[in-house]
């Protein structure tokens, strides 16, 4: 079965760029829940993208190579360093970035089945909390790869599991793989999608 080659980028330096534009214009403080929608949105718009690469993967619509590729594509533009807006909406930036390495690195587990199937998830919640008590970032990101690839390949993670998560990068990751599910149970249409430039 030949494998179709997409050409049409999933995600583009565009549409990032418009987001970090509305998010300047938004005048965003720490302390203005209602303005912080955006960054929700923002991160969001990430997933679906990667969303929409993950079913392509699926349906073997495209090469296992071409989807890493275009993961590694969205990496580039969306973990790139944003020049300095205002304290409390770079810090802002800075958490949806690090929240989106957590989705980055669990659609590549996922694709390179680097994982196991699990019922539960909440020893890699556990074996991801100690690996940062240990300072061990890479084991770290490792567990929330296999936290999230679980999850891609149709895996549960209760609400009681991410309760109590200490301060830190597993709680930036693990954010991001809760927008993941949220996204996987919300609108399904990303799975026959077509990837676009909508800004």
């Amino acid at each position: 079965m030949q494998v179709q080659k997409i050409v049409i980028p999933f995600y583009t330096q565009e549409r990032w760029q418009n987001w970090i534009i509305q998010v300047k214009e938004s005048g965003f403080k720490i302390d203005d829940q209602q303005k912080g929608a955006i960054f929700v949105n923002m991160e969001d718009d990430v997933v679906l993208a990667c969303l929409k690469i993950i079913a392509k993967f699926d349906k073997n619509l495209i090469s296992k190579e071409d989807a890493l590729g275009q993961i590694q594509e969205i990496k580039e533009i969306v973990l790139k360093q944003v020049e300095p807006i205002s304290e409390d909406i770079d810090l802002m930036i800075e958490s949806t970035q690090l929240s989106l390495m957590g989705v980055f690195a669990s659609c590549e587990c996922y694709m390179e089945k680097a994982f196991e199937k699990t019922k539960s998830l909440k020893p890699l919640i556990k074996k991801a909390i100690a690996a940062d008590k240990e300072e061990n970032m890479g084991a770290v990101l490792g567990n929330i790869a296999e936290i999230g690839a679980n999850i891609l390949a149709g895996g549960k993670i209760k609400d009681k599991d991410l309760e109590d998560i200490p301060d830190g990068l597993v709680a930036e990751w693990l954010d991001g793989i809760d927008s993941l599910r949220a996204a996987m149970i919300g609108d399904t249409s990303y799975r026959d999608d077509e990837p676009d430039e909508g800004k």
